[in-house]
C-alpha cells in the first residue's frame, strides 16, 4: 500500500469505529470508489489493534473493576460492577454466533456500495427515532439480562456493513432507557471482546495462508488508528450528552444519498 492508502484506511479505522457511522462502510468505500486494492487482512489486525488498545486504555479503570467484579462472582460475590461485566459477555454472543453462522453470507453478498448506502440511510433513521423519542433514565449499571441480550441480538446485526455497531448498539440501549452517555459507554465496553474476537479470526486467517507481513505498515497502522480512536472517544463522550445523535444521523443520510448518487451515475 501506499503511504497515503495506510494513512487513510488507519484515521478512517479510528475515527469511525466508536462513532455510530459505520467503520466497515467506510474501510469498504475507497476499494469500490477510489479503485484502491483490499488492505489485506494483516493490515485490518492492525488497525483493530489499535482501535482495541485506545478503548482498553481509555476505559482502564473501568476495565480492572469489572474484571475483578467478575472473577468475584464465580464464587458467589455479586455487585453492580460484575452484573455488567456479565451482561458484556452476555451481549457479546449473539454476534460471535452470527457471525460464525453468517459469515460466508455476509462475505458473498452483502458487501457492496449499495447494501451499505440502505444501511446507512434505514439505521440511521432508527437512531434517529430512538434518540427523539429516548427517556434517557438508566445508566449502564441497570442493565438487566433481557436487556443485555436485546443489545447483543442488535450488535450481530451490525455484521452487516454500513449498519454501524456503535451506532446500532447505542440505538439499542437509548430504546431501553439509557443515557446517551451511557449508551455509549455500554457501546463501547462492549466493543472489547467483539475486537478481540474479530482481530483473532482475522489474525487465524493470514496465519494459515502463510501472508508476507510488511511490519513498516503494521506499525504506521496501529499508531495511527490507535490515536484517532482514543481522540474519537474522548470528544464523543465530551459532547454526546449536549450534541445528541442528530449530527451523526445527517451524516448518514447524506453519505448514503451520495453513495446512491454515485452508483447511478
Amino acid at each position: 500500500m501506499s503511504t497515503l492508502e495506510i494513512i487513510v484506511l488507519s484515521l478512517i479505522q479510528g475515527f469511525t469505529e466508536f462513532l455510530p457511522i459505520s467503520s466497515s462502510a467506510h474501510l469498504i468505500l475507497p476499494s469500490q470508489i477510489l479503485g484502491w486494492r483490499d488492505q489485506g487482512l494483516v493490515f485490518d489486525v492492525a488497525v483493530h489493534l489499535g482501535t482495541l488498545l485506545a478503548v482498553v486504555i481509555y476505559f482502564r479503570s473501568e476495565v480492572v473493576a469489572l474484571l475483578k467484579a467478575w472473577f468475584g462472582s464465580l464464587s458467589g460475590s455479586h455487585n453492580g460492577e460484575s452484573r455488567l461485566a456479565w451482561w458484556i459477555i452476555v451481549g457479546t454472543i449473539p454476534a460471535g454466533l452470527f457471525g460464525l453462522l453468517a459469515k460466508d453470507l455476509i462475505e458473498i453478498y452483502l458487501r457492496s456500495a449499495w447494501v451499505i448506502a440502505g444501511t446507512t440511510i434505514v439505521f440511521g433513521l432508527v437512531l434517529w427515532w430512538a434518540d427523539a423519542k429516548a427517556k434517557q433514565v438508566k445508566s449502564e449499571y441497570e442493565l438487566t439480562l433481557s436487556n443485555a441480550i436485546f443489545i447483543g441480538m442488535a450488535q450481530a446485526i451490525a455484521l452487516i456493513p454500513g449498519t454501524s455497531r456503535s451506532g446500532i448498539t447505542m440505538t439499542a440501549g437509548l430504546m431501553l432507557g439509557l443515557t446517551r452517555e451511557s449508551a455509549a459507554r455500554f457501546s463501547f465496553l462492549l466493543s472489547i471482546p467483539v475486537i478481540i474476537m474479530s482481530g483473532g479470526y482475522m489474525s487465524l486467517g493470514f496465519l494459515d495462508e502463510g501472508v508476507i507481513v510488511n511490519w513498516n505498515e503494521l506499525a504506521y497502522g496501529v499508531v495511527l488508528s490507535f490515536v484517532s480512536a482514543y481522540l474519537c472517544i474522548t470528544f464523543f463522550l465530551s459532547v454526546i450528552s449536549k450534541m445528541g445523535m442528530l449530527p451523526f444521523v445527517i451524516y448518514r443520510l447524506l453519505l448514503g444519498a451520495g453513495l446512491i448518487t454515485f452508483l447511478l451515475w
